[in-house]
């Protein structure tokens, strides 16, 4: 089957073709070893969308069936494997993700940008709200971490666990930080966007400007 489309590059794609990278399985094991795996921490994984991009994927070339194999009154279950080509995509696709940041828009850094849109008192009470979840997701993947490395797996299998808790615990401080200040008052809080003094006002807005236009 030709690959004259582009790759689907979303990382339930890139989890399919890296699990199939390894052996042939069908959709339900793939299922089965991501949550075992902890995969849903980086990628989202809802309804039959697992089955939407091996269907997709396999139309595409980057991987093919194999057989169809049928047990008792379960569902018949499709076996799949990676193609050469979508092996080809595969290591470039992981080596480019790898190697080049990309611009990603998160929704706290937004949330950040339009903060002025709640009275003082609530924003620092839902940056509080925010520390207590993140302190408790960090405590929780501290345990999970803990208990892995007793089992004798290599670290590399849970690196991204590692670095889902190191953002984890540098957002908590961030937002600590920011806490402390608006409550000291070295965080400038204006009572309505016009109080901010004007020439700082076009400086702010002067340099998304260039951003975007850039």
């Amino acid at each position: 089957m030709s690959t004259n489309r582009e790759l689907p590059k979303t990382s339930l794609a890139l989890a399919v073709m890296s699990l199939l990278n390894e052996r042939p399985m069908h959709p339900y094991e793939m299922k089965t070893l991501m949550a075992e795996r902890g995969h849903g921490n980086v990628i989202k994984l809802k309804g039959a969308s697992l089955y939407d991009t091996v269907e997709r994927l396999q139309r595409l070339g980057f991987i093919e069936s194999l057989e169809t194999s049928r047990e008792g009154r379960r569902p018949e279950r499709t076996v799949y494997a990676i193609t050469e080509e979508g092996r080809e995509e595969l290591h470039s696709w992981l080596s480019d993700l790898l190697g080049n940041p990309v611009k990603e828009y998160p929704a706290y850094a937004a949330a950040l940008a339009f903060i002025l849109g709640l009275p003082r008192a609530e924003a620092i009470r839902m940056l509080e709200l925010r520390v207590g979840q993140l302190d408790s997701q960090a405590a929780a993947s501290a345990s999970i971490l803990k208990s892995i490395s007793t089992t004798g797996l290599p670290e590399i299998v849970v690196i991204e666990e590692q670095y889902l808790q190191t953002m984890r615990q540098a957002e908590a401080r961030f937002t600590r930080k920011i806490i402390s200040r608006l409550q000291d008052g070295s965080l400038k809080w204006p009572t309505k966007p016009s109080d901010w003094p004007a020439d700082l006002r076009a400086v702010h807005h002067g340099q998304h400007k260039e951003e975007i236009t850039a």
